[in-house]
C-alpha cells in the first residue's frame, strides 16, 4: 500500500503527530504500488543490478549513494538531478519523527476531537461550495463523492493551506538510507528525481517529513504515475492547483477500489448486548441481523432498509462510539492502516455529508502505551505473531484481543482493558 500518511493538517493543533500517519501506520499509504522499485527505462546490465543492490540501507553513506546514483542512471535520471542529489543531507529530524509517533496511541476519540473541528467542518463545507463544479466533475468521473475528497484534503492539509516544512529531497535520502524502511522510500527518491526532471518539482521542494508533497501528501511515484490535470493548463500541479489536488485524490481513491453510489460509514447506538464476537471489520451482515441485536440510528429510529451488508465497528469498545461500516469503509484503510486514522476520516466525510455526531458512551480506560507493550508480550508468550512490540494498537493486536477474550469467557469487542492484561 504506497502510501505514509501524512496529517500535516494538524501539526498546528498537535504538533508531535506530524504528517505521515498513513505511511507509518503499519505499512504506507494506500495508493498502488509506491512499495515497489521503480522500473528503470533500460534494463542495466547484470553487474549493475549486482551494484544496486549491495549497498541498500545503512553502512557508509556515500557507498551507499553511489549505488542509488547507479540506479538512478539506469532509470534514465539526468545529470542535473544527480547534482542534486549529490547535494543532499541526512536529517537527523526526518528520523526523529520516523521513531516517535505518538499519533497512533490516541484512541478515536482523542483523535477524532483533535482532528475534526468545528471550524474545520465548516471550511470543508464552505469549499465543498466553493469548488463544487470540481468536486461533481471528480464524482462523474471517478464515482467518489465530494465529502470523502475533503475529508482527506482536509485532514492531511487542511485544505492545502499546512503541506510541510521538511526537504523532500533530504528526508526521503534520509529513510531511504536507514534501514527501517528502505524497500518503501528508495523507490520513492528515485521517483522524485524524475519529477525534478519533468521540472514538475525542484531541489528545494518542502513537504512532509516522509517525502509526500502537495494539497493531499501524496507521494512521488503517486505525483508521477496518478496525477491528473483537473484545471487543463497542460500540467499536473498538487500543490498549487485544487482542480489537480481533488481528481487526482478521486483518481486515487477509484483505484483503490471504491464503489460508486455506495455508503462508507453510518453513526449507530447500541442498545443491548449482542455477539461481540461478530463486531469484526470484515464480517459483514444486512441491517436486519444488526437491528435485531439492538443497534438502531444515532437518533434511536429503526435502522433504515438495507443499503449493503454492514459491519459493526466499535473502535473504542463495545461502551463506546459506534458505526456501521461498508466496503467502501475498506478504501480509507488502503489509504491509511491506522483504523484510528480511517475511522476519523470516515467519520469526517460522513459530517461533511450531513451525517450526524457520534455518541461517546462510557467507554473503559484504555491501555497506555507501555500496557500495551506488556500485554504485547503476553500474546506474543501465548504464540501471537505482533511484529514490533512498539505499544501500538494496531490490527494484529486487535485480532489477538478478541481471540484472548473468547477464551477467557470476556466480551470479545476487541478492546484491551486493564482487566484483560491482569488475566493474561
Amino acid at each position: 500500500m504506497s502510501r505514509p500518511a501524512s496529517l500535516s493538517a494538524f501539526r498546528s493543533v498537535f504538533k508531535p503527530l506530524l504528517t505521515a500517519a498513513t505511511l507509518l501506520s503499519t505499512a504506507s499509504f494506500a495508493f498502488a504500488t509506491a512499495t515497489q522499485p521503480a522500473a528503470p527505462s533500460a534494463a542495466p546490465s547484470a553487474p549493475a543490478a549486482v551494484a544496486i543492490e549491495k549497498p541498500a540501507c545503512g553502512g557508509d553513506y556515500n557507498v551507499w549513494l553511489e549505488g542509488v546514483v547507479t540506479e538512478a542512471k539506469a532509470a534514465g535520471i539526468s545529470d542535473k538531478a544527480l547534482t542534486e542529489l549529490h547535494k543532499a543531507r541526512l536529517d537527523e529530524r526526518t528520523l526523529k519523527r520516523d521513531r516517535t509517533q505518538t499519533v497512533f496511541n490516541l484512541t478515536f476519540a482523542e483523535f477524532s476531537k483533535r482532528l475534526i473541528s468545528e471550524q474545520r467542518l465548516k471550511k470543508g463545507r464552505e469549499n465543498l461550495v466553493k469548488y463544487a463544479d470540481v468536486f461533481k466533475k471528480a464524482e462523474d468521473t471517478y464515482g467518489v463523492p465530494g465529502p470523502v475528497i475533503a475529508a482527506f484534503w482536509g485532514l492531511e492539509t487542511d485544505f492545502g493551506a499546512i503541506q510541510g516544512d521538511f526537504d523532500t529531497l533530504n528526508s526521503l535520502v534520509t529513510l531511504a538510507h536507514d534501514c527501517r524502511r528502505p524497500e518503501l522510500f528508495r523507490p520513492q527518491l528515485i521517483a522524485l528525481l524524475k519529477l525534478m526532471d519533468k521540472g514538475v518539482v525542484d531541489a528545494g521542494t518542502m513537504g512532509a517529513w516522509a517525502g509526500e508533497i502537495g494539497q493531499m501528501q501524496l507521494l512521488p511515484k503517486d505525483y508521477l504515475e496518478r496525477g491528473v490535470d483537473g484545471d487543463n493548463d497542460g500540467k499536473v500541479d498538487l500543490r498549487n492547483s485544487v482542480a489537480d489536488a481533488v481528481m487526482t485524490a478521486a483518481r486515487m481513491l477509484s483505484e483503490l477500489g471504491w464503489q460508486r453510489g455506495e455508503p462508507w460509514l453510518e453513526t449507530v447506538q447500541l442498545t443491548q448486548d449482542l455477539p461481540w464476537e461478530n463486531s469484526i471489520r470484515t464480517y459483514r451482515l444486512p441491517h436486519s441481523k444488526w437491528s435485531g441485536w439492538g443497534v438502531k440510528s444515532v437518533n434511536g429510529n429503526a435502522l433504515g432498509a438495507d443499503d449493503g451488508d454492514a459491519s459493526l465497528l466499535i473502535p473504542m469498545g463495545r461502551k463506546g462510539p459506534a458505526f456501521l461500516s461498508y466496503r467502501n469503509f475498506d478504501i480509507f484503510v488502503e489509504w491509511n492502516k491506522s483504523i484510528v486514522y480511517a475511522t476519523t476520516a470516515a467519520y469526517f466525510a460522513a459530517r461533511l455529508a450531513g451525517g450526524e455526531p457520534f455518541l461517546l458512551g462510557t467507554p473503559e480506560a484504555g491501555l497506555s502505551t507501555e500496557e500495551l507493550k506488556e500485554l504485547q508480550n503476553k500474546l506474543v508468550v501465548r504464540g501471537y505473531d505482533m511484529g514490533r512490540i512498539d505499544g501500538v494498537f494496531g490490527t494484529m493486536t486487535r485480532d489477538a484481543v478478541r481471540t484472548e477474550q473468547l477464551r477467557l469467557g470476556m466480551p470479545a469487542d476487541s478492546w484491551p482493558t486493564r482487566e484483560l492484561l491482569e488475566k493474561l
